[in-house]
């Protein structure tokens, strides 16, 4: 595709602000409802009229971060005892700070020191677990689980953060899902389409309603702060998209704000061009700049989206010349890189991860093992529900029979969660190379490790370990060993 003479445009503004002089860079700052549909970069247009969506949730009670002690503790209505987990949030990442054990359904973290913001609460694993807020205004959190399953029926009295978080998150749920069938009944709305979409467009300002309803109900909290960073202030200047986030409030990174305004940047001004992209990264890095703590997890969440939609050579830029670059990353942490080589392990000519599990019918896998034993190896994500995975099984068979015997092997990495199903799913289809899960399906492991986010999904990797193809297919993969493998 031909670039347009505004994307170039945006291209030289890209390269600017990449890494030169600060004065070139935007600096007008010191989930959202009702997105804006996505634009081209030719058509957006740049102006200050404030949303009538927005309203700002911040005053002095709840303006930026605070840390400080909270005690954790409470009730779960659960048989048995277990492990209870708080962990706190970065976006859609979790790291674990405290563990107790749940006791006559009573667990007790103690006081543990916290920032404001979103942490998870989970009792014997991930699958199992409920968000929540603290905030060291809140000195004792008392949480009561009248159900087993931790997202069911909970309450926190004493806490407005928690209450007002509780009760948004059923006005959500029971919104999103009005919307969901609204959405589904336009394919087949005929002359009441645009009847329909008024209806969607009347239930995403019912959620904004509520929103402030909720801001106005508890106000200071770091709650009414969040829903504040809802609805972008300047939904329509590129420049002043962010402006209603403090770069320096590190509260913001324990929530999904960061992320979710960033998608909405990109669906509104990218235009879908890579030029567009690049150009609202580096707005972006620009604002969060001051606070090396939000600067890095805005850049991995962008490194992380990109990634996860397939556009490595705009993860590559983030990488070149925010990260590794010496004069743009001289500020960033190790911690960072780590995450991000993770990442690069995963591109064509890296070696990805080492795993050992254990097969269905006995023993384990190594891959490293099986690469060295074979010319090349084929990793291949599925699950015994992936409709797509159907359609690709059968033919997985007579290529692995086809070039088998000249060194190449398959293993069959599963996201499934239910053994019986999982191995029936095997013998149905006649899945004669290695099979393997830890059945803990998207949060498995392995799965996490390899940024698995859609079945099924190959790696094709060589003697050495490397990866020498990303198919989409299985024909793709064919068609490179009977090229490659004589």
């Amino acid at each position: 595709m031909k670039m347009t003479a505004f994307a170039t445009i945006l291209m030289t503004f890209a390269t600017l602000v990449a890494c030169g002089d600060s004065s070139t860079q935007d600096r007008s700052s010191s989930r959202e409802v009702a997105q804006p549909e996505a634009a081209s970069a030719e058509s957006s247009v740049q102006n200050d009229v404030i949303s009538p969506l927005f309203k700002d949730g911040v005053n002095e009670q709840n303006r930026g971060d605070k840390t400080g002690m909270v005690r954790i503790h409470g009730t779960i209505n659960a048989n048995g005892g277990g492990q209870v987990t708080l962990s706190e949030s970065e976006g859609r990442n979790y790291s674990v700070i405290a563990t107790t054990q749940l006791s006559n359904r009573q667990f007790d973290f103690g006081e543990v020191e916290v920032g404001r913001g979103f942490y998870k609460i989970s009792l014997n694993g991930d699958n199992n677990a409920a968000d929540i807020i603290l905030n060291p205004d809140e000195s004792d959190l008392e949480l009561t689980f009248n159900s087993s399953r931790l997202s069911a029926n909970r309450s926190a009295n004493g806490s407005n953060e928690n209450t007002g978080w509780f009760q948004y998150g059923t006005l959500e749920t029971t919104n999103a899902s009005e919307v969901r069938k609204l959405r589904q009944s336009i394919k087949d709305a005929g002359a009441f389409r645009s009847r329909i979409e008024e209806q969607i467009k009347q239930k995403e300002k019912e959620l904004v309603d509520q929103q402030h309803a909720l801001m106005d109900q508890y106000p200071g909290t770091f709650l009414a702060k969040y829903l504040g960073w809802k609805n972008p202030k300047y939904p329509s200047n590129k420049g002043r998209f962010f402006e209603d986030i403090d770069p320096l409030d590190n509260s913001a990174v324990r929530s999904m704000a960061p992320s979710d305004r960033i998608q909405n940047m990109m669906r509104s001004f990218s235009g879908g061009t890579d030029s567009g992209f690049l150009a609202c990264i580096d707005l972006v890095k620009a604002h969060f700049e001051p606070n090396p703590v939000a600067l890095e997890s805005v850049l991995y969440a962008m490194l992380d989206g990109f990634y996860n939609t397939g556009k490595e050579t705009i993860c590559q830029y983030i990488l070149d010349n925010y990260i590794f670059d010496e004069d743009c990353g001289a500020d960033l942490s190790d911690a960072i890189r780590i995450r991000a080589q993770g990442i690069i392990n995963l591109q064509v000519g890296k070696t990805p991860p080492n795993f050992q599990i254990d097969k269905w019918n006995g023993g384990a896998v190594d891959l490293y093992k099986t690469c060295e034993a074979n010319e090349y190896t084929l990793l291949m994500f599925w699950a015994s529900w992936c409709h797509k995975c159907e359609q690709e099984m059968p033919n997985i068979g007579p290529m692995y029979a086809k070039h088998g015997y000249k060194g190449f092997e398959v293993i069959g990495i599963s996201l499934d969660q239910v053994r019986n199903t999982w191995e029936k799913a095997i013998s149905d289809n006649a899945m004669t190379w290695p099979n393997v899960s830890q059945l803990q399906a998207w949060k498995s492991p392995v799965v996490t490790d390899y940024k698995i986010t859609a079945t099924p999904t190959y790696f094709l990797l060589d003697r050495e370990g490397e990866i020498v193809l990303k198919p989409k297919r299985y024909f793709e993969v064919d068609k490179f060993l009977t090229e490659n493998l004589k």
